[in-house]
Formats: C-alpha cells, structure tokens, sequence
C-alpha cells in the first residue's frame, strides 16, 4: 500500500511505525497492518484465526477502518504501554492520603500512554474547616494544581505528553474560581476543563433565579443563575475555556445507566465514563467509501460502509482482551463492561465528493443516514457477537429500553433480545487528527475542513528545511478529477467561512446516533458579539448536545493559523555598509519582567536616512547574568541585521512569535509569550515611533502584544490549530489533547 503523500509517510514513521533497533520492525506500512491486524486476531479460536486476521488487514488497508493510534502504535510490539486511549479516574476522596494516591494511579496511568479525566467535585472548597488539624481547605483547584505539575513531569508513551480533564459540578461551591483558573496563561496548561452543567441549572437559567452552591448536601450560598453563566460564558469566550458537558444529560441517555452513573470525560469530551472506565476508539474512513466522487453519479456504498462496520466492532472488542491496563481496576471496569467506541472521520471529504455542502440540510440528511447504517450495524454485530462469545458481564435485559435502544429498528431489536449485547456502549466520535493525516490529510472526524492547502516545512537531516505543499484529500481528488477547474465556493466551505449554527447543526445531526459524545469545536469568529456568542450554548443545549467546547481567537490562547497570511519578501533590500559613527542618537526603554528581579534596558540607535531615520543597532542590558549569552548573541544578530537593510520590521514579527515553554507573563493588561517577544514589541514600537518625537524617551515602556498564533511545542512553528478540542501542528502533526 502506497501513502497518497510524504505527509503522511512522515507521519506514520514518526508516530506508528514499530522500530525498535535499525533493520528491525516494520519496514513498511503494509507490515505495520500485518503486525496489528495479527495481534488482534489473537484474541480468535486457533482455527479461525488467520481468517479473521485476513479481513483485519483488509479492514485496514486504504486505511478505511482507523484504529486509535495507541492500537497502531502498541499493537503486537513488547512495549509495555495500553492500547487504550482514554480513561477516568476513580472518584476522588475528600482527604489528603487519598487525594495524593489518586494522583499516583493518575501519574501511572498517563505514563503508559493514557489520557485521564477527573471530576474534583468531591473536595471541599477553599476556607472549608479540616477537621482535627485546626486547618482550612485548599479547594479542588489548589489539588489540580498538583495534577498539572505531575502532568508535566511525566511523558507518557511516545512522544506524547499526558492530557488531562479536570471536571467540576456547575454547583460547588467554588466553580467561579474554577472558571477563572484560566485566564491565567500559566495555570492548568495540560488540563482541558470543563463545568458540568445540570438540567436543574438550565431551568433556573431560564427562569432567572437563584442557583445554590453545595457541598455535601449543606448550601453554602447562593448565586444568581444569570450572573454564574455570564461569568461561565465569558470565560469561554475570552480563553476559550471551560468547556461545558450537559451531565444530566449525558446519564439519561446512557445505555449502562443501571450499573453507572457517569462524572467526567475523557480529555477531548468523546468519551463520558465511570469511575475507572476506559475506552478504546477506532474511526472509520467515510472519504474512501464514495463511488465516482465529484460527479453525478457519486454516492456512498452503503454496504461497504456496512461490511467494514462488522469487522470493526470485532477488531475493537478483541483489542479489550489483548490490551494491557495501566491499574487493575481499570482492566477489571473495561472487561465488565467492554464499552467500545467506534466513530467516523472523512465525514466533510465524503460530503464534498456527493455536492452537499456541510452545514446545509442535505448534509445533515446524508449524515444521518451514514451514521445509522453504522450504528444498526454496530448492535447487531455486538448481539452476534453475544451468542458467540458471550454477554458483557454486567448486561441486563432493561438496556432495551434505554434511548439508545429503542430507536433502533425492529429486526435489530429482536436481535438483542434474543442474544443480549457483547459491548456496553458502541459508538462515539474522537478526534482524529494524526490519523487523518496519517490517511491523507481527510477531514477530521465530523470536522469541517479547516485549509485546503497550506505548506509545510519539513526538517532536512542537515538541519535545513524544505517546504512541502499539503492538501486535503478532497481537494486532491477534485484536483485529480477536475484539472484546473475552480471548486465551487459555495461547495468547498471551511470551518473558517461556516457560521457557529452550521457547527452546532451537524453536531446535533450525529449526536442523535452515537451512543457515548462528540470530540467537536464550534469555530467562532473574533469578531461574534458575546450575547451571540453566549447563545450558542444555550441552542446546543436545546438541540441535545452532551457537551459543547467553542473556540474564537483570543489574547490567552491566540489566534488560529491564517492560512491566506500574505506571504514576506522573497528578497530584502540590501544597503551599503558604512563605518560606525563615533555618537549616535537613540532611545533607552525600560522594561521589567516579571520573571526576572532585575530590569532589562533596550536601547536602540538610530541613524539618518532619506529624510527620515532608521535602526543601526540594538543593545539589551541587565543585571541578571543568566541572560547575558542569549541577549549578547541577540543584540549582535540584530544590529547585524539593522546595519545591512532597511526593511527590519520583520525582525519585531520574529521576536514576538516566540514562545517560552515556561510561561509568558501579562504586561499592561496584555499578554506577552515570552521575553524575547517583549523586546520584539519595543523594536515595533521604536520603528512606528521614528517619524514622531518621543516625548519620554526614557521612560518605562510595556510593549504592546497582539495574540499571536500558538506555538508548537515540538517543532516551534507558529501552526498550531484547534480541532475537535486538540491543539495540531500543521508543519509537523504534532497533536496534543489537554
């Protein structure tokens, strides 16, 4: 099998190609396919196995059934890792022995390679009485705090660090400070955090009353309903966090309502589990199921999408056996229960290649029926599976009438209450983002398409680069069917041109048939007015959403990726070097970084030119010695630079992109990424300034930062995007849940 671009060759070396010493290991994808579709088929009878091993490849290849990636990575290799993606913690005791060891069967489960997710609901708040100690309480978020340091101790399997979700009822008594953790740039950055929100609360929301915060059944005040959703909103609207997941909902339409009740997610909100629950995903490819893509004719082969619906379901289930557990009573919850978590992704491509154009009613129509065809045969499979295999040990006979349940068809129907069920909960939809690229680069999962194409700088083993155009996969196709001919806009939409109602649209369209949630982000644009924006919250709650994370570019997080930037240069204008005049004019700005207990000075001297001036050299001072290497190489490279053109703007862009792993700071009610991008601000500022006198030339100056595009942290680019709750490097696939 051929990958249909260096991407995703790329990709699938860097992230699942098994290679544990040279010439050993995969050689290539077809034997990654092999090593995994084997190691599943070991949870076969002996004389069955190399025939379901066969139709695993075949499930596989054309990567039109996707495994997680800890299934592709981990599979049929001695690494002692999980092939679980996702897990919940046990609910966490109100006492410091136990919170610490909850934060130890945390720390082991992300070791080998498990997201987690945790409702500290159950800690008291903050300036609660410790008995026996003549103490007060810390609150929950004084203990995440702890989890966000160990998170970032601890590397999980790969190259991947651990995510996290950290959950807190809508009523606890500190949910404000919960909500506002984040606006902090520094505090819980490997958390994703959301509030869960109850039905209770949307009532008095709607009827404009008092909301009481609870711990332990006792009122420790009340609210009003408004102003904690207000406060809620715009939190969400200016960092794009927390999220929100509609619990009571979430436990109403669970099939295993009778033996669960369900407190938090997994990182990216697809999955709402137990205590100690876990779960495996897989998607399947909807782009390689359309026939004749692009013409009139093109229509998806339902029974195709079908046929690899059953293999799927058995390929998945099998994995729960073969599958090590991070903590034995994480194995125990997934064989009690064996909950699966099969999806889609492709679904934009796949709407693309039939002209409906996501968001519309025709899409919405198209999905519905794609995704039923999968969960009719996703239960009937597991009820197959059932007479052959067995029931899940916690089945019961009441599931039949749970909501998932009763709107499936009457032959299904019959089917289950005939065998009963081998998997508890069958589908879900993750995000999917590496192996999206890893197919492609399709859309990913229910996602719209965020670019059609973009270039990315891939690292040469000398240490240069050479950059690379990437497409999605529709756009390919179009391009190979079409030639030269424009796609038509009004088909070809992106998550940049759709409206928040076309996002919540499809969203609710495929919530209707999944049985767990959606891993989905509601792209908003920067300019949406915050009521509009506040609504959108309450119409997903209406249109029975389990949960709803929005993102619109923003001071903390930064903007998305301008795929359209306007491109610098090719050539910069060079000048004539001439000799160092003996006293020069210029300008000393003060700045303090708050990182730093001394000041740092900048000073920048100017020189005639034309009838104007321009920068000739910089110069950065300070007392602290730690930063004397980097800012001596930086006032010389500069100066360099300044000396040789005229055109230095771009040198204030450079600065004010880079990132510092630690933390930026806040300066002047602005956030600034790191040190070098404040001075990167001062040069902007001195630049603008040339033309006009300075009226304090040396007087403290704060540089003034504009949210600038996240940085990646494996590769430094500034690619990074946010899809399906996920940070994704576009130049180099990293991704990152949490």
């Amino acid at each position: 099998m051929e990958f249909a671009n260096a991407l995703a060759e790329e990709i699938w070396s860097a992230k699942y190609r098994f290679q544990p010493a040279p010439d050993e290991g995969d050689a290539s994808v077809d034997e990654t396919i092999d090593r995994v579709a084997a190691a599943i088929a070991e949870a076969e009878l002996p004389e069955t196995r190399d025939a379901w091993r066969a139709r695993f490849e075949e499930a596989l290849t054309d990567f039109r059934f996707i495994p997680a990636g800890r299934v592709l990575a981990g599979a049929g290799t001695d690494r002692s890792v999980t092939l679980f993606n996702c897990f919940v913690m046990d609910t966490i005791p109100d006492s410091l022995a136990g919170i610490f060891a909850h934060l130890r069967e945390a720390a082991v489960t992300m070791q080998q390679g498990g997201g987690v997710g945790m409702d500290f609901s159950t800690i008291r708040p903050s300036g609660s009485a410790v008995r026996g100690v003549g103490a007060q309480a810390s609150g929950p978020i004084s203990f995440m705090d702890c989890w966000d340091s160990m998170c970032r101790t601890v590397e999980s399997a790969g190259q991947r660090r651990g995510a996290m979700m950290g959950c807190l009822r809508i009523d606890h008594p500190d949910i404000e400070a919960f909500i506002d953790a984040k606006r902090d740039p520094r505090r819980l950055r490997n958390f994703n955090i959301s509030v869960l929100v109850t039905d209770a609360f949307m009532k008095t929301l709607a009827a404009g009353g008092e909301w009481p915060l609870v711990f332990e059944d006792e009122v420790v005040r009340t609210v009003p309903a408004r102003a904690l959703w207000e406060r809620l909103m715009r939190a969400t609207y200016d960092t794009a966090e927390p999220g929100v997941i509609f619990i009571d909902r979430v436990n109403a339409m669970n099939n295993l309502a009778h033996c669960e009740t369900i407190a938090a997610s997994n990182p990216c909100g697809e999955q709402m589990l137990p205590p100690y629950g876990a779960c495996l995903l897989g998607s399947i490819n909807l782009a390689r199921f359309v026939d004749r893509p692009f013409s009139g004719g093109a229509a998806l082969d339902e029974e195709a999408l079908a046929e690899v619906t059953r293999v799927a379901v058995r390929m998945l289930d099998n994995v729960i056996d073969i599958s090590r557990y991070p903590l034995r009573d994480q194995e125990v919850e997934a064989k009690a229960k064996r909950r699966i978590g099969l999806g889609v992704t492709g679904l934009a491509d796949a709407l693309l290649f039939v002209g409906a154009t996501y968001g519309s009613s025709k899409a919405v129509t198209h999905t519905r029926r794609w995704l039923e065809v999968i969960k009719r045969e996703a239960y009937r499979t597991s009820a197959l599976l059932a007479q052959e295999k067995g029931v899940f040990p916690l089945y019961d006979t009441s599931m039949l009438d749970r909501p998932n349940l009763t709107s499936l068809d009457a032959e299904t129907r019959a089917l289950i209450a005939g065998h009963g069920l081998r998997n508890g909960c069958l589908t879900s939809i993750a995000p999917t983002g590496t192996t999206s690229l890893l197919a492609g680069n399709v859309s990913s999962g229910i996602e719209p398409v965020f670019a059609y194409s973009y270039t990315r700088r891939i690292r040469q083993p000398d240490g240069s680069t050479r950059e690379q155009a990437v497409e999605d996969y529709a756009m390919h196709i179009w391009r190979r069917e079409k030639g030269d001919a424009e796609p038509p806009a009004e088909l070809f939409v992106s998550a940049q041109t759709l409206t928040p109602s076309d996002h919540l649209t499809m969203q609710a369209a495929a919530q209707a048939l999944v049985d767990s949630s959606i891993s989905k982000t509601v792209n908003c644009p920067e300019d949406i007015s915050f009521d509009a924006f506040a609504d959108i919250y309450v119409e997903g709650y209406h249109l029975g959403c389990k949960g709803l994370t929005t993102y619109r570019p923003n001071a903390v997080t930064g903007s998305i990726l301008s795929v359209d930037a306007p491109a610098k240069a090719e050539a910069i204008e060079e000048i004539a070097l001439a000799p160092r005049a003996e006293a020069l004019d210029g300008t000393t700005y003060k700045l303090r970084w708050p990182e730093s207990s001394h000041a740092v000075y900048v000073t920048i001297n100017d020189v005639p030119d034309g009838d104007g001036r321009r920068p000739f050299e910089i110069f950065v001072n300070s007392k602290n010695m730690e930063q004397y290497a980097w800012t001596l190489s930086l006032t010389r490279m500069i100066s360099a630079v300044f000396r040789r053109t005229r055109d230095v703007a771009f040198v204030a862009e450079e600065l004010k992109a880079v990132f510092d792993p630690r933390g930026g700071a806040w300066m002047h009610g602005r956030y600034v990424p790191s040190l070098p991008a404040a001075i990167g601000g001062i040069i902007e500022r001195h630049i603008g300034g040339l033309d006009h006198p300075h009226p304090h030339p040396h007087a403290e100056t704060a540089p003034t930062a504009k949210a600038t595009p996240p940085i990646c942290p494996q590769c430094g680019a500034a690619s990074l995007i946010k899809v399906e709750g996920c940070a994704n490097c576009l130049d180099c696939g990293y991704s990152k849940c949490g």
